[in-house]
């Protein structure tokens, strides 16, 4: 695969890791998709092993969320700038302490994004805790499938 191919591959990941984010954008599909992309154009078995693994990620997070509350992020007062500042903490985590930080750097990321914004610690604790119960759960686990799914790539695409 040609080195402008696996950036566009990339750029569709990213998509779908920030589409998570946003509702209304199917951001884990457009993860599977640049995978599914990406394995019909290098055809390896280690591209094949990368997109059924994707799949059965995908397919656990999604039967993970139906178990739990549906998302309300929005209706626990939570502001776009704490979505992003949520994503950001699973991204930072998932870089500085592999695959498991991604779960401490999305709730510090909805701490951090709510301290700024209401001022306290004790505030800032209490929107945490209502913004996870109120559907932050169901957004981290996509995020964090898909997270794995964005690492299994590029590993595979560097060592692969």
């Amino acid at each position: 695969m040609a080195v402008w191919e696996l950036l566009l591959v990339a750029v569709v990941l990213l998509l779908g890791l920030c589409g998570v984010l946003v509702p209304g954008i199917p951001g884990p599909w457009l993860v599977w998709a640049a995978v599914l992309w990406w394995a019909l154009k290098d055809a390896s078995a280690v591209a094949w092993g990368v997109l059924v693994g994707a799949t059965v990620a995908l397919l656990l997070a999604q039967g993970i969320r139906w178990l739990l509350p549906p998302r309300r992020f929005r209706q626990s007062g939570a502001t776009r700038r704490t979505a992003v500042y949520a994503g950001g903490g699973a991204l930072i985590g998932f870089c500085v302490l592999p695959v498991i930080g991604a779960i401490p750097g999305f709730i510090g990321g909805i701490y951090l994004g709510e301290r700024l914004r209401l001022g306290g610690h004790g505030e800032a604790v209490t929107a945490t805790r209502t913004a996870m119960r109120a559907g932050g759960w169901s957004v981290l686990t996509e995020l964090f499938a898909c997270l794995l799914i964005a690492g299994a790539w590029l590993g595979a695409v560097i060592w692969g």
